[in-house]
């Protein structure tokens, strides 16, 4: 007979999270409907599971989810804020300012000047992503293909076209997007508004990475969770073209980084400026990701994720603060606070 439950979710992060869930309980034979929710961290389940009570059937199903770092209870478990992290986050984040102000004064970097942002600093975000839990959905996406395609004994072959299609699709979606801004002259006003919404797109990740202020997870955007889901399901198609097509469709995933650097691309003007500054993203992703496809590290199970996820979270801070205070700057409405 089927029914309808409601669980507990322990590992969510972002709204990638919510379709990752969604995307493994729909595979089960037994389950006819999913709908995991961020903000109040549940997930209801609507199916048929014979006799089964709720506590065995969280255990099932969290025994399915357990692989991507989730987990399903029939009680809420206790939110506990580990603030013990935090002695190690903030030296870890500190270190990573001053290495950043070293950089920005050899001229590698500038994001203090949000207006014309250099490669190097588009690198350095993308390794930043690429360590968060925005990108938990990009190594899940990773490890489902990786599956699908060792039924057939191939295991290389398809990690790298993966990479090869995303570094490629980058650079030519951020021309594209870049090329779309063309067709909009933005003025000083204009301007401003796009790094406000970037600076404060970010501000929202870092709150989010440091597991404190809840709230904030309804604040972060995401792309419509229709197309993400089409997403997720090429990954589980076995064609020798899936793995390029995959890489082409995390292009289009739900990371706020992402989004920002598309956001900023926008404002570039020109197919090669917007595609060299996605691409530097791409590559700034590339070395976790890699370490993800071959091998079997994984930060979010890993017993420093909390750790991994607040210097992270303290990062992007740093950076949207940057971003938001050189905007006010440019406007005029406060004076210069940098000056390396």
């Amino acid at each position: 007979m089927k029914n309808t439950y409601t669980f507990h979710a322990s590992g969510m992060h972002c709204k990638a999270c919510e379709m990752m869930i969604d995307s493994e309980l729909e595979e089960l034979p037994e389950v006819e409907k999913v709908r995991a929710n961020l903000q109040s961290r549940c997930v209801l389940v609507e199916g048929d599971f014979g006799e089964k009570t709720p506590e065995q059937i969280a255990q099932d199903l969290s025994a399915v989810l357990q692989k991507r770092g989730y987990s399903l209870h029939t009680e809420k478990p206790s939110q506990e804020k580990k603030w013990s992290e935090f002695y190690y986050a903030v030296p870890v984040a500190v270190g990573f300012a001053l290495l950043f102000v070293l950089l920005q004064k050899m001229g590698i970097v500038n994001l203090v000047d949000a207006t014309n942002m250099s490669y190097g600093t588009a690198v350095l975000i993308g390794l930043i992503a690429s360590v968060s839990t925005c990108m938990a959905v990009v190594g899940g996406l990773i490890l489902s293909m990786s599956a699908t395609f060792a039924q057939g004994g191939d295991k290389t072959k398809p990690q790298v076209l993966f990479h090869i299609g995303r570094i490629v699709s980058f650079f030519l979606l951020g021309g594209v997007i870049g090329t779309l801004g063309a067709a909009f002259t933005l003025n000083a006003t204009s301007t401003f508004v796009l790094s406000l919404v970037i600076g404060l797109v970010m501000l929202v990740l870092g709150l989010n990475l440091l597991e404190v202020f809840h709230f904030t997870k309804k604040l972060q955007p995401s792309m419509p969770k229709f197309i993400s889901k089409h997403v997720l399901g090429i990954s589980k198609f076995n064609h020798r073209f899936t793995p390029v097509l995959v890489g082409v469709a995390t292009f289009f995933l739900p990371c706020g980084f992402t989004q920002s650097m598309q956001v900023y691309t926008l404002s570039t003007g020109s197919f090669m400026a917007g595609g060299l500054t996605m691409l530097a993203f791409a590559l700034g992703t590339l070395p976790v990701l890699a370490l993800i496809s071959f091998s079997s590290f994984s930060i979010k199970n890993s017993t420093k994720a909390g750790i991994f996820f607040k210097s992270a979270g303290l990062i992007v801070i740093l950076f949207a603060l940057f971003n938001l205070i050189n905007s006010l700057v440019v406007m005029g409405w406060i004076s210069p606070v940098f000056n390396f």
